[in-house]
This record gives structure tokens, C-alpha cells and sequence, in this order.
């Protein structure tokens, strides 16, 4: 893994964004995956498209977190020590990501373009686990186009091949003026250095060599921190 966090800025996008292809073992993924897996039930919320698990809890109805921390399966290795040793979250609020969403995508699934919200400090640092995806950023103040009369969000505007095992990290305008999204398909396409911003950054280039590469099921880390904490304490007291 790289110790400089400068070296793997992906210099094709328009501000900041980061990727490292080996940021965790094989042996780490495969315990992490482990740890998903072993999540009580209740832990997991079944959407449409996808499922997730939310650490430490949801956000309350005014954007807010209540105090408590991460498990330490989601702390060690990650944030303790690489992302304190990269310096990550440096400028964040907290210092440190104190929510984390796992979500988990099985092919043909994804998630419309959409953006994370003021509730969070801007940047967002994603583990990809399981298999590869490509992730998609758009516009977000768009129209509609004069010849196809199509809104623009159909066409992404930039996209990131996440690799097993990579960490993806996306800050400022990156997180405040673009919408991400996962396309809801079987198989990614027209995979290359034209399309593919961190082609360059890439693990195993030789693996997309023939320009496509079908889904698995792809397991993502997305640590952020929260703005506004809340004490229980305080909490429980304006409840009574």
C-alpha cells in the first residue's frame, strides 16, 4: 500500500479524488467479509436494489448521529492505522469517520445517481470488497439534451474502476458538486483508459483487457464523518 496519499490522486478528474488499488490483503478481505457476513439479521435493510447495514445506527430525522463507536472490526486495519497513517480525515469534523454503510451489490444490481448531503463532512472513503464495479459521476445541475431530448444524467460524466481490496477516496467538489451512482447491470462495458479514470492506477489492467467485465457480488465499506453528534444522554432527556 502506498504511504503517500498525494501518489495515488487520480489526476484525470477535475478536483480531488484518490485511489489505491492494494489497500488491504487478501486475508483482511476475506475477514471483513466474514464480519459481514456474521451480522445478526436485524442488522441488515433490505432495499429495492441492494441491501446495507448502517454502524453504528441510522441518522436521526434532523441529520444527526447518536454517539457511539464504530465496532472495532470496522476501525482495525482500516481507519486504525491507514487511514490515520494516510492522513484521510484529517480536515474532517471528528478527525476520524465515525459512520460507516455497508452495502452489498450481486450483479445486475446498483444504485441510482444521487449525492451523500450536508450531513456529512465532504469526502467519502470507500473499501471495495468481493469483486470490481465501476462507479459513475454525473452532473448535478443538469438539463435536458436539444437533439436526443434526453436528461443528461443518462451519460456519466466520469468513472472509477473499483478493484477488490481498493480504497477510494473522494473530497470537495468531488463529494459537493457531482452525483455518483452504480449502473444496474450484469456486465461493465467499455472498459479502457478513455473511459476509466484511474485506468492508470489499476491493479491487473491485463484482467480488462478485453474491455468488459462481468458482475459479481461486490461488498463496499463507505466510512464518512458525521457533522452534528448527539449524547444519548441529551437525547433521552429532550425525549421525556
Amino acid at each position: 500500500m502506498t504511504s503517500n496519499l498525494e501518489s495515488a490522486r487520480i489526476t484525470a478528474l477535475p478536483d480531488e479524488a484518490f485511489y489505491i488499488s492494494d489497500f488491504i490483503t487478501e486475508d483482511e478481505e476475506d475477514w471483513l467479509l466474514s464480519k459481514v457476513k456474521a451480522a445478526p439479521l436485524p442488522r441488515w435493510t433490505q432495499l429495492s436494489h441492494r441491501r446495507l447495514q448502517t454502524w453504528p445506527s441510522a441518522l436521526t430525522k434532523s441529520n444527526a448521529l447518536l454517539a457511539s463507536p464504530l465496532p472495532a472490526w470496522l476501525r482495525a486495519p482500516i481507519i486504525e492505522p491507514r487511514f490515520q497513517e494516510l492522513g484521510i480525515f484529517n480536515e474532517s469534523p471528528h478527525k476520524t469517520p465515525n459512520h460507516v454503510l455497508v452495502n452489498e451489490y450481486r450483479p445486475g444490481q446498483g444504485i441510482m445517481p444521487h449525492e451523500d448531503g450536508a450531513a456529512y463532512h465532504p469526502i467519502v472513503a470507500t473499501v471495495s470488497l468481493g469483486a470490481p464495479i465501476v462507479l459513475e459521476f454525473y452532473d448535478k445541475h443538469i438539463g435536458q439534451d436539444k437533439e436526443t431530448n434526453e436528461l443528461a444524467t443518462n451519460r456519466p460524466k466520469y468513472s472509477i474502476l473499483q478493484e477488490r481490496r481498493s480504497l477510494l477516496v473522494t473530497k470537495n467538489q468531488m463529494y459537493t458538486d457531482l452525483l455518483h451512482g452504480i449502473a444496474e447491470t450484469a456486465r461493465d462495458e467499455n472498459l479502457g483508459p478513455e473511459l476509466i479514470c484511474n485506468w492508470d492506477l489499476l491493479r491487473d489492467k491485463e484482467a480488462y483487457s478485453c474491455g468488459w467485465c462481468e458482475r459479481e457480488t461486490r461488498t463496499s465499506l463507505t466510512y464518512r464523518d458525521v457533522r452534528h453528534v448527539a449524547k444519548i444522554g441529551n437525547t433521552m432527556k429532550f425525549l421525556r
